[in-house]
């Protein structure tokens, strides 16, 4: 640390005097934390195996495709028999704990930022502080705050994975079109109303890839979380570099992979336009007819 402007030790000595003082505050709200995700983590655990791959299967098939949904029978089948199906439902737990928390922090700030601008220039700097902060330096005061365990992983997570939420939900609902606002408040619609049976609808590509972005880098924090003891597949890729294991940092990346690919893919899907949907509807129904041999010849 810099003895000319000791930034870091005025951070150190603010961390220490907010333990001393809120303490029991910390410790109430990392049970709520604690009790949310393992809510989550418990109600994954519960459902039978192939339940759980018959749901991502039959969303695949809705969202994506039936090539998607082989190759999501193949990925479950890789991540089962390489021994890693319970380490996958602990991060997915892990992830989607932490993905609604950032929403339901995220999605309500960027509305807010893009209603008005005095928000948007204050919350702009803090996301570039959040985004750009190496994402180990984010557990060292949750781990002094909350000890080790999910909590601290958690919480690191959301403030890594919240800003494109933020920052899509905000420009989603600054790109709509004037003039279907216009329309709505013409009809008489309330601040209420307009937000949601307007401008909701019209930004939800936007909001969907935010929703997206955020699920794919609350995963990739909650790998790097194992370090303060988040669990999951992060602890078998720690585990791999402390014993230079090859074969098992294959093994589990892989499963963080082929999870990544599956929750890609589906989120990404929810945030296609509904005109979109329709082109590519059309195009494969024509391609099928094009190499249909007996409707093409009739």
């Amino acid at each position: 640390m810099s003895e000319h402007l000791p930034l870091g030790r005025w951070v150190d000595q603010f961390v220490h005097y907010i333990l001393d003082k809120h303490g029991n505050s910390f410790d109430s709200f990392g049970n709520a934390i604690s009790w949310f995700a393992e809510f989550i983590e418990h109600g994954l655990q519960v459902l039978p195996l192939w339940l759980l791959m018959g749901f991502f299967i039959v969303l695949g098939i809705w969202r994506v495709g039936f090539k998607f949904a082989l190759f999501t029978v193949v990925s479950f089948f890789v991540i089962y028999n390489t021994g890693f199906w319970d380490q996958t439902i602990v991060t997915l737990g892990l992830t989607i704990s932490s993905t609604l928390i950032s929403l339901a922090l995220g999605i309500p700030v960027g509305v807010w930022a893009a209603k008005s601008k005095r928000v948007a220039m204050v919350v702009r700097p803090i996301l570039d502080l959040m985004q750009t902060m190496p994402a180990f330096v984010y557990l060292i005061p949750a781990a002094m705050m909350f000890g080790l365990g999910r909590v601290p992983g958690i919480l690191s997570t959301v403030i890594f994975a919240m800003p494109p939420a933020v920052r899509l939900t905000a420009l989603g609902i600054r790109q709509v079109n004037n003039e279907i606002v216009e329309a709505g408040q013409a009809f008489g619609c309330t601040g209420w109303q307009l937000l949601y049976k307007v401008q909701f609808p019209n930004a939800l590509p936007s909001i969907m890839a935010g929703i997206n972005q955020t699920i794919m880098m609350a995963l990739s924090m909650v790998i790097i979380a194992s370090m303060v003891g988040a669990g999951g597949l992060g602890n078998d890729v720690l585990a791999s570099i402390q014993r230079l294991d090859i074969g098992l940092g294959f093994e589990s990346g892989l499963s963080v992979v082929l999870l990544a690919i599956i929750l890609d893919r589906i989120t990404e899907s929810f945030g296609r336009t509904p005109e979109a949907g329709k082109v590519q509807r059309f195009f494969r129904l024509r391609k099928w007819f094009r190499k249909s041999p007996a409707l093409a010849t009739g």
